[in-house]
């Protein structure tokens, strides 16, 4: 196994136009959308954050400077609040501001995931690092990006964040070509993979879903790969080169993810977290079990 560094840097794809969640991501970025009463990439950010990265560059695109304001300190907030004794709110929202370093890079056109993470080299270096999807939260006792890192380290080599998916759907995912790892936990050795595959093409039912730590060799594969599927550069088409040459892990990860980029994915993140927060979740409960009463 080859010697392995600490992993520090994460990166944020979010410059997509959210078209799925038109017409309220007309106004406001699908990524600021509230899950309760924090804004969806805020969830991204606290799970590198509680992963031990200690710098995050969200890959962002025009109109959605509110990402940058959110994770900025407001004067005028803090004049305001300490003014009716709310110190805990102050404390809060600084804490927010404080708990990773967070940089902001556009992508000034829409060429696809691979050509953002691309946009991430210089920010990179010669460090491994996470990519969290920028429309997959994922609610879990211990941070998926922890569980990459872990996996990286015990492997040296990088890894991916899979779960099972029903054949008829992996066509809007990708699927792996994967070797279970003997007395791995839930590890599989993959050497291929495909983007997107058609009925017949598929190599087993597990596909990345939001989730992967990378080298960066990554990036002189990214930088000569074409254009593939809707006309983009796929960071999967990539990855699958990238696993060819070096091979990856394959993490069956511990937790429920949610696509935010979606409506229903979206309803079901905030049903879970308001059958969890302190505020709502007995009242909530109530309500959702008198309204299914009168279906």
């Amino acid at each position: 196994m080859k010697a392995v560094k600490q992993v520090r840097k994460a990166i944020i794809p979010a410059a997509g136009l959210g078209t799925r969640m038109l017409p309220i991501s007309r106004a406001v970025p699908k990524e600021m959308l509230p899950i309760m009463d924090y804004p969806a990439l805020y969830y991204l950010v606290k799970e590198a954050a509680d992963s031990g990265i200690t710098d995050v560059l969200v890959i962002t695109g025009r109109d959605k400077n509110a990402m940058e304001e959110f994770f900025d300190y407001s004067p005028e907030y803090d004049a305001t609040l300490t003014k009716k004794g709310r110190d805990e709110d102050v404390k809060l929202l600084h804490e927010i501001c404080d708990m990773v370093n967070v940089y902001f890079l556009r992508q000034k056109e829409p060429k696809g995931l691979g050509h953002a993470v691309l946009r991430a080299k210089d920010f990179v270096g010669d460090e491994p690092f996470a990519i969290l999807y920028g429309d997959d939260i994922i609610f879990s006792k211990r941070p998926v990006v922890r569980q990459l890192i872990d996996t990286y380290e015990k492997y040296g080599l990088s890894a991916v964040g899979v779960k099972e998916v029903p054949t008829e759907q992996l066509a809007k995912y990708c699927s792996m070509k994967a070797q279970k790892i003997e007395d791995g936990e839930n590890e599989y050795y993959v050497d291929d993979m495909i983007e997107k595959p058609k009925p017949g093409e598929e190599f087993s039912n597990l596909a990345i879903l939001g989730r992967v730590l990378l080298t960066p060799e990554i990036f002189q594969i990214l930088e000569n790969t074409e254009p593939g599927a809707g006309g983009e550069i796929q960071l999967t088409d990539a990855m699958a080169a990238y696993a060819r040459a070096y091979g990856v892990t394959a993490k069956v990860f511990e937790g429920d993810r949610y696509d935010i980029g979606s409506k229903l994915g979206f309803a079901k993140a905030n049903f879970v977290k308001a059958l969890e927060h302190p505020e709502t979740r007995e009242e909530f409960a109530k309500f959702v079990k008198e309204y299914l009463e009168k279906e």
